[in-house]
Parts: structure tokens; sequence; C-alpha cells
């Protein structure tokens, strides 16, 4: 049981891996092979079962003419034992006359036919006989079956099954087979009637060649028996007799006359029985069943490779139609998968049958849908990034505006106009650089521009505390940046770095190109930080550092590069305590083409 449901387990396994044109082409040949296989069953039946009528029909034929025959060969003894009986023995009386001239007279006429005439009178003793006339010594007429079966029924004609020839000296055939038939007749004698009993023996050659010039299809054969099955004729009736050779004449004694299929000896067989008229006898003709294809076999041959050939042709029509099928939903497949691929252009087909041209067109209905969908999903990324570094670049702190208008107000009322004047010239572009046409994105040039003027403010208010050193190296004059993200990081230098320093303090700026990326360099030698502290300043699970100038944190820093320009860019900080930090932010180096697609939402 287990073999069987591993084996349906692995048909199912492979049936589902199997191609719809596959399943099709298999479904459809295994149906119309079943369909033909049927219809080839029942051709083979309906042909064997017409075999198997056309042989009946064949042996009752032949019996049938084999019965005209053995009936025309019984006629003739029977005519030949009326015109003794009649014609001569009621005509005679014996105690005048003797029989041996009329019988050898009838003899001479029918020799081929007869082995002898006799008659015989109540007791036994003969009366008259030709050929053979010398009654054996041992022989016992009155004891013989076919002189008692006379004498029972004496209206009746009697035939006796096949013998040994055995109440008279024959010294040329001493076993000679005769078949003999026997009648009740009427002895006159001086006048008085007395019982007396014919005797026609035939010649059982003559019966032979009746029975054995019949051939039946397949090999069969005929036999012929007395009406209780005993054998009085059988083309291997030797072998019978020899105990080799087995024959089922008993159960046919009480077959009707026609045909049916008997089992004999594990073979089966058709019979067919036809009862002789007169004698009770019947001829039995034996043919083997399926004959047709042992004899014949090419018409089986014929048909198997028709069948085989109907079946691979029909295969081969299920493959095609299958195909013209199978073929737009497999190209309709292959369209899906390029789509999940993430392939743009895509075309879909709208082929093949009414379902699968529904099917196409609305799969194609839906990858429109959906690119309109992720179009506007992608202009909507788009504006909720704008929006998002609006709020990042509008989160100046107001702080350093009030602060440094009261440094200059304080410089006025204490005579320091020069210092004054420079504040506010460097606050003044500082903020046209930092409104910048509302433009997200500017000329480095820019971006250093508005890094020194804000530095200019911070060392007038804490009065020339810390230098700044800004350089822009070969490679990078004509490149663009994101605007607004070297402040924050200078402040945290200034306010974090420098401002509670003891010595004074350096703060530089140097950007550089590195292959495809700018990167700017903010560096100062404060106080610095612990390494944990400072990749806690990027965690965006972290607590938000804020400086004490324009409140743009680094992290929001780090977050306007990382929404920009993908999550490959941003800040790195490298710090120790007592030895400074350097804060290293990565852009691509971006030219004024790429600029301006990058300012339009262009993802570079």
């Amino acid at each position: 049981m287990s073999f069987f449901r591993t084996l349906a387990a692995k048909f199912g396994e492979r049936y589902r891996r199997m191609s719809i044109q596959m399943v099709l082409s298999l479904s459809f040949t295994a149906v119309a092979a079943a369909g033909m296989l049927l219809m080839s069953v029942s051709l083979i039946w309906r042909f064997s079962s017409a075999s198997e009528q056309l042989v009946a029909e064949n042996s009752r034929r032949v019996l049938a003419q084999a019965n005209l025959n053995l009936d025309s060969y019984l006629r003739r003894m029977m005519r030949i034992s009326d015109t003794v009986y009649y014609r001569s023995i009621k005509n005679m009386d014996l105690a005048e006359g003797d029989l041996t001239a009329p019988l050898g007279l009838l003899y001479e006429e029918n020799r081929d036919d007869l082995v002898s005439l006799a008659v015989f009178d109540g007791e036994g003793g003969l009366v008259a006989a030709v050929p053979l006339s010398a009654v054996k010594g041992d022989a016992a007429p009155v004891e013989s079956d076919w002189f008692q079966a006379a004498s029972r029924s004496m209206e009746n004609l009697h035939f006796s099954t096949p013998h040994v020839q055995n109440i008279f000296d024959d010294p040329d055939y001493p076993y000679r087979w005769v078949v003999s038939l026997s009648r009740h007749v009427q002895l006159t004698r001086d006048g008085s009637t007395e019982g007396g009993v014919l005797l026609v023996d035939m010649s059982f050659n003559g019966i032979e060649q009746v029975c054995r010039d019949v051939t039946l299809e397949g090999g069969g054969y005929l036999y012929l028996i007395d009406k209780d099955g005993e054998l009085i004729y059988h083309p291997r009736q030797q072998l019978i007799y020899a105990g080799l050779l087995e024959e089922n004449n008993r159960e046919a004694a009480s077959y009707r006359d026609g045909s049916r299929l008997e089992r004999f000896r594990g073979q089966s067989r058709q019979v067919t029985v036809k009862t002789v008229g007169y004698t009770g006898w019947k001829l039995v003709g034996v043919a083997p069943a399926g004959s047709w294809l042992a004899s014949s076999p090419q018409p089986m041959l014929f048909g198997l490779t028709l069948l085989l050939f109907s079946i691979f042709l029909m295969a081969f029509l299920n493959f095609l139609i299958s195909a013209r099928i199978s073929d737009p939903i497999l190209r309709l497949e292959r369209s899906i998968r390029e789509l999940d691929k993430g392939l743009a252009n895509v075309e879909i087909e709208e082929g093949g049958c009414y379902e699968v041209q529904r099917l196409s067109h609305a799969v194609a209905s839906m990858v429109s849908t959906m690119r309109h969908l992720m179009d506007d999903i992608i202009r909507q990324e788009g504006q909720k990034r704008r929006s998002e570094l609006e709020v990042l670049q509008s989160q100046i702190n107001p702080h350093f505006l009030y602060n440094t208008l009261d440094s200059v107000i304080w410089m006025t009322e204490s005579g320091q106009q020069k210092e004054a004047i420079l504040m506010v010239t460097s606050l003044a572009r500082l903020f046209r650089i930092a409104l910048s046409k509302g433009k997200s994105i500017i000329p480095l040039r820019d971006e250093l521009e508005h890094a020194r003027h804000y530095m200019n403010i911070q060392q007038i208010r804490f009065k020339n505390k810390f230098v700044t050193r800004i350089e822009a190296r070969p490679g990078t004059e004509e490149l663009y940046t994101l605007k607004l993200i070297i402040q924050p990081i200078l402040e945290n230098a200034v306010y974090h770095g420098c401002a509670s320093a003891e010595d004074d303090g350096v703060i530089r700026v140097t950007a550089y190109r590195e292959g495809e990326d700018l990167l700017i360099d903010v560096e100062d030698n404060g106080l610095g930080m612990r390494p944990e502290l400072a990749a806690s300043l990027l965690d965006e699970d972290g607590p938000q550092v804020r400086t004490g100038g324009s409140g743009i944190g680094v992290r929001n820093v780090h977050q306007r590069i990382s929404l920009t320009f993908g999550e490959g860019y941003g800040l790195s900080i490298f710090s120790e305590p007592d030895e400074g930090t350097l804060v290293r932010l990565r852009l691509p180096a971006l030219s004024r083409e790429e600029a301006n697609r990058c300012q339009e939402g262009e993802v570079l």
C-alpha cells in the first residue's frame, strides 16, 4: 500500500512541475488513447465474436455436408437391407429354396461398401451368408449385441458401434473393422413363419472415408459417436483406445445440436454437434476457440500497428493544439516574470483564445494601473522628500540671529563700528547664500563662502579664540553640493570643540574629490569625544544632539544627504578625547547638469 502511495506522491509532484502544454498534451493523448483502445477492444471483441460465429457457421455447414454424405451412405445400406428382406426373404420358403444366390447378387452389386450379408434363425443358426459362410467355432451370434438389439426391437433397424468382425472366418482379413446393421425378419419354412435376424456388415472404411475428408477451421477435426457417447470414428481413435489421448465424447453425447464453447483439459474450444438421422449417432466438430488469431496473426499485427500509429498521430496533433492554447499563456507568464524582475518597458501580448485574451487584457490593464500608481508614489515620495528637506533646512534657531544682532548693537554702542559693519555684512551675505533663490543644491564655492561668513561672525563673537582655514582643492571648482551642510558641523566644532578649549583653536575645512565622490572634511583640535559617543550622534534611535547656534543637528545633516543622494552618502565622525574631531561629509561629485536634474527630483 505504501508503494502505491509513494508512487502516487511522485506522480503528483511531477504533475505539478509539468508545463500547461505538457499537461494538455498528456491529458488529450491519454483520453484519445483510452478511447481508441476501448474502441479497438470493442472492435476486436466484435471481430472475435463474428469470427466465432463464422467458425461455428462453417462448422455447421461442414457437419451438415458430412451428415448428408453419411446419411446417404447409411440409407444405401438400409436399402440393401430392405431389398434382402422384402424381395428375397419374404418371397422365399426356405424348405424349397436357398437365399445364397440373391444375397450373392446384392453383395456383388455393393461389394465396395459391404463385408458380408447373413441371415440367422431365431436360435442363432446360420441360414445363408455371402461371401463369408464359415462360422467361427467360438462364435455365439445369439449373444451378440446386434442380435439381441434386433430381437428386442423388431420394427427398427439397429446400427452397432465399430468392431472387429468376429462371426465368420476371414482368411484374407482376420481383423476387419465393421459396423453391423441388424433387423428382425420373418423366415418362412414349410409354410410356417419363424423369427430371424438379417445382418449386414458394412465396411468401416466407408464411414471413415466420409468423416476423414472433413476439415474444420484452425486445424479442427470431426468425430462420430453413438447415442451413448461411444466412439464410432475419431481421427486419433487408436491413441484414445491406447489411453494416450482423451476426448470429451461422453459429455458431447448430452449436447444438443448446434455450437457451443467448452473448456476441456485447459483449452477453450468450439464444439458443433449434428445428429445423424435414423441412428442416434452424433457428428461432433471441434475447432479451437480463437483459431482465427492463431491461424492468421496478420490482421492482429495490422490492427496493432494502426493503433500505435493512430496514437502517435493523435499525440502529435494534441501537442500542436495544446501549443496553440498554451503558447499565449506562456508568453503572458514570461511577461509577468519580466515585470517581476522590475523591467519597465514590458509589452503584454493579448493573443490566444477568448479567455486568454481577456486574461491578458486584465493583466495589461493591471500593469498600466500599477505603473500609474508607481509614478504617483514616486511623485509623492519626491514631494515628501522635498518637504522633509525643507523642514530640515528651516530648523534654523533664531537664537543665532538674536545673539548676532545683540553683538552688533553692543559693538555699535561701544564704538566698534568696523567690527559691527563686518558682522552685519557677513550676516547679510550669510542669509543671501542660505536663501539661494529657493534652491537646495548650490555650487560648492557658495557653500564654502557661506561657511567663511559664518566663521567670520563667530570669530568676532568669540574674540578670535580660534582660527579657520577653508580650502577647496583642485578639481572641485565646478562641483555642486547640498546647501547648509557645513555650517552645522562648524557649529559643533565651535561650541563643543574650540569654545571650551584652553589653547587657541584651529578649524579646517577641506573639500576634495575622491573618484566619483566629493568629500568635505571639517576638523578641529578641540576637546574631542569618545568613539562610541561619536557613533551615537548618527544613530536614528539615539537622542538628538544640537549645537548652540543654528539648531540643525549633525544627524539632520546626515539625514538630508541620505534622503537626497541615497544610503551610500552622509557623514562619518572620527574622534578621540583631547585629540579633536574629524567630520567627513561624502556626497556625489555633481556637475551642473546633474545638479539641475537632482534639483528637479530625478534619481541619479
